[in-house]
């Protein structure tokens, strides 16, 4: 609305104020003319008089005094004069109400005769009461002859005079107001045109547009206001700007941790996350068969039951986790807003590694002992029987020497698996990076495998999902980890059971997935199934024919590593694992 905005607001104000003066000025100068124009017809009339009065008195001829009089008298006002021997003349009149010499004759007004009686001038207001009109009488006595002078003036033409001096001022008025809402509208404009703009530079500054300027086109308050305006949206925009650097720089040191953060609101809703962290949440949902992408921005429940006893409790809070048998450890501590707690903030660590790392450090030197000893024994006891002649016939030495040797042929296998790790570790393998023909590669090590898979009665699928069939890596470390992965899911699946190969090689990458429905790998083991020496659940059944060393899943990771890819195991104890790698091409 128009009185709404700054401009009506000010035009309007100026146009009351202005319309209240000029209507204080109206009423005094009609007040001030009223008076005036009445003074100066009395002082007219009262001049008129002296005059008259002079004439009758330097001449005694009375029809040249009348002449006379006749001649300097107004045309609208009537004299009566009263000489000195009784005689009264009247003159001529064009007012109609004063040509009634009986309404006006001093001698029905015994006030008038005061002037001829008491040689005292008169000056009085005086209405007819026939017509009810108003008139001035001037009466001056003629002081050496006696008698007296009455000049009577009707008040309509000093009434006409006040109605036309009335109207100028109106007219006036009604000029100077025009005048002024042209000017008041003129001014608002010019004052607000530079306060419409810093409104839309506002609301573009609100909108996150700090580059906006204000021209600086006058150097008075509103000149000033443009530069502190500008200077604050540079200010604005170098704050904003820092507070963005700073943001990245935050994000990036969140998103390059190693450990777990997760920023969350009181109601459990994630804000900031990173990676780490929504490994741990993807696994949790995932250990709880619960869609990942359902519930993206939500805490998970466990998380959610710590998040509520830290702002219950306001302090911070301590509790380790176990998923997908990885043990992490929480420490989630409350955020404030002043006294109120607005969130946490959650840093989870992945402890497993340590705990292998301690675990490894005391398990290597039992484990290579353990690995040694059963060997070395045999070869120990079955060579001194061979020595001691226990056995005697040479069929028994030859199959006691054939032992021997399967033994010290383990052992061999041992020493280079073990020096194969330690090369791998310390960075030292080496790649015969090759392109060869997916197809012909897979269907040569699905025929490996078959036969194994139909003595034992498990059923063994492939699917082959091929977009790209030439792939580029080293043939024979690859075959070494579909051998030692494909070796593990026949040993590990009972009777009847099936495993399945899947092999995606598409335009980015070569992925491949063994998958079995075993007796699948404890949650506590899945951490360190791809570390030196470790055999999950030793009680498991296994093929007894042939026995492994613990170190195989350990240079299938090497391998795949050395390829830039990834390995990966999912499994749940009675249901099945799940094999998994992926090779950037």
């Amino acid at each position: 609305m128009f009185w709404r905005s700054v401009v009506g607001k000010l035009a309007i104000t100026i146009l009351l104020l202005v319309s209240f003066v000029l209507f204080i000025l109206t009423i005094l100068l009609l007040e001030f003319f009223e008076g005036f124009h009445v003074q100066e017809a009395e002082k007219a009339m009262v001049q008129s008089a002296s005059k008259m009065s002079m004439l009758v008195e330097e001449h005694d001829e009375k029809p040249l005094i009348t002449e006379m009089v006749e001649r300097v008298k107004d045309p609208t006002s009537r004299v009566i004069i009263y000489f000195e021997d009784g005689e009264i003349w009247a003159s001529e009149t064009t007012n109609q109400h004063l040509l009634n010499l009986d309404a006006i004759s001093p001698e029905n007004n015994p006030s008038l005769m005061k002037a001829i009686t008491e040689h005292t001038p008169y000056n009085e207001k005086m209405t007819i009461l026939e017509d009810e009109t108003e008139i001035m009488v001037i009466g001056t006595p003629i002081p050496h002859k006696g008698g007296a002078i009455f000049v009577f003036q009707s008040l309509d033409v000093i009434n006409q005079t006040k109605a036309e001096t009335t109207k100028i001022i109106f007219v006036a008025a009604a000029i100077a107001i025009l005048l002024t809402t042209i000017f008041a509208f003129f001014l608002s404009t010019r004052i607000t045109a530079p306060l419409i703009q810093m409104r839309k530079a506002a609301i573009d500054l609100a909108k996150g547009e700090f580059n906006t300027k204000l021209p600086v086109l006058t150097h008075d308050e509103i000149g000033e206001l443009a530069i502190a305006f500008n200077r604050m949206g540079k200010q604005l925009n170098f704050h904003i700007n820092a507070l963005r650097q700073e943001k990245e720089q935050l994000t990036s040191i969140v998103n390059s941790m190693a450990d777990g953060v997760i920023t969350l609101t009181r109601e459990g809703k994630i804000i900031v996350i990173n990676p780490p962290a929504e490994q741990f949440i993807q696994d949790w949902y995932f250990e709880n068969n619960v869609r990942f992408d359902e519930y993206e921005d939500q805490l998970p429940d466990d998380l959610q039951l710590i998040l509520q006893k830290v702002i219950k409790e306001e302090k911070e809070v301590l509790q380790e986790l176990n998923l997908q048998g990885r043990d992490w450890v929480m420490i989630m501590t409350p955020l404030y807003d002043n006294s109120y707690v607005r969130g946490a903030v959650a840093v989870i660590r992945d402890m497993t590694e340590e705990r292998q790392l301690d675990k490894l450090r005391k398990d290597f030197i039992s484990n290579v002992s353990h690995e040694l000893r059963t060997p070395i024994a045999l070869m120990q006891g079955y060579s001194e029987a061979i020595v001691d002649d226990i056995a005697e016939s040479t069929v028994e030495k030859n199959e006691l020497a054939s032992i021997i040797h399967e033994e010290s042929l383990r052992m061999g296998r041992l020493v280079n698996e073990l020096l194969d790790i330690g090369r791998m570790e310390a960075g030292h393998i080496e790649l015969n990076l090759e392109s060869i023909d997916v197809e012909q590669f897979i269907e040569r090590i699905y025929k490996k495998f078959i036969g194994m898979a139909d003595e034992n009665n498990i059923q063994l699928r492939l699917t082959k999902e091929i977009e790209k069939n030439i792939i580029t890596i080293d043939q024979d470390r690859i075959e070494q980890v579909f051998t030692n992965l494909i070796d593990n899911a026949l040993g590990h699946t009972k009777p009847d059971g099936f495993v399945h190969i899947l092999v995606r090689s598409k335009d980015g990458y070569f992925y491949v997935e063994v998958e079995d429905n075993g007796s699948g790998i404890p949650e506590e083991d899945l951490s360190f199934i791809f570390e030196r020496f470790y055999k999950a659940d030793k009680s498991r059944t296994r093929n007894k024919k042939k026995k492994g060393t613990g170190l195989g899943l350990a240079i299938a990771k090497h391998i795949v590593s050395a390829h830039e890819g990834t390995i990966q195991v999912k499994s749940k104890v009675n249901e099945g694992t799940t094999f998994s790698f992926k090779i950037p091409q």
